[in-house]
């Protein structure tokens, strides 16, 4: 079974080492998590488990989220999402995964949403390096240039670097070592930084990277 969990970012710290080197870790809060639905290749077209995450009030569940829920006796969940399985788990449904499935698992993938930063310039979407201060220039000094020539073909090509949205999109970061799993606050420390804000939800599974 490819082991995963469903969970949300705390914040960053580090940890030493016992010979005095400090480790930057992200401190996950990962489960504990219910088994919502068993994806079955013979009758859905693969095999996956269907995880929720973080009671969501009844009052404030739609019918069909209370009614999903309660097929499982569970609380309808704010954060529902899928792990992929190459083979059927021996998972039943309506069972509860917590951190503990990480305790054999030396590294991960996590999967979330980065920080959006809204409308933003070439310099700080792309990384453009920006026109001098001086000689001669002006107003102009964080203009993205050219889109192309006026001649041929007389339009902007496909792929030009451009102005526009930043951020607020998927982000995968992949083979993040875990350095400690503490099963008594549902805590999984991983080496590194992973997408999104402080309290953002986040999927957490098995690295398929080698």
């Amino acid at each position: 079974m490819r082991v995963g969990l469903l969970g949300r970012k705390v914040g960053m710290t580090q940890i030493y080492q016992e010979d005095g080197t400090a480790v930057p870790v992200t401190v996950l809060e990962c489960g504990p998590c219910t088994v919502l639905q068993v994806r079955t290749a013979e009758r859905d077209g693969y095999h996956a488990l269907q995880l929720g995450f973080d009671d969501k009030k009844r009052t404030r569940a739609t019918q069909p989220e209370r009614g999903h829920a309660k097929k499982v006796n569970a609380e309808p969940k704010r954060f529902i999402r899928e792990i992929r399985q190459e083979q059927p788990a021996d998972v039943a449904e309506g069972a509860t995964l917590t951190v503990d499935v990480f305790a054999a698992i030396k590294s991960v993938d996590v999967v979330g949403t980065s920080k959006g930063r809204g409308f933003t310039g070439v310099i700080k979407r792309h990384g453009f390096k920006g026109l001098r201060a001086t000689h001669g220039v002006k107003r102009m000094h964080r203009h993205p240039g050219s889109s192309g020539p006026s001649a041929d073909p007389a339009r902007t090509r496909k792929g030009i670097r451009k102005p526009g949205h930043h951020g607020h999109a998927r982000v995968t970061v992949r083979n993040l070592k875990v350095v400690r799993v503490d099963a008594a606050n549902n805590l999984l420390l991983v080496r590194g930084a992973v997408p999104g804000p402080n309290g953002g939800y986040l999927m957490v599974h098995q690295t398929n990277k080698v």
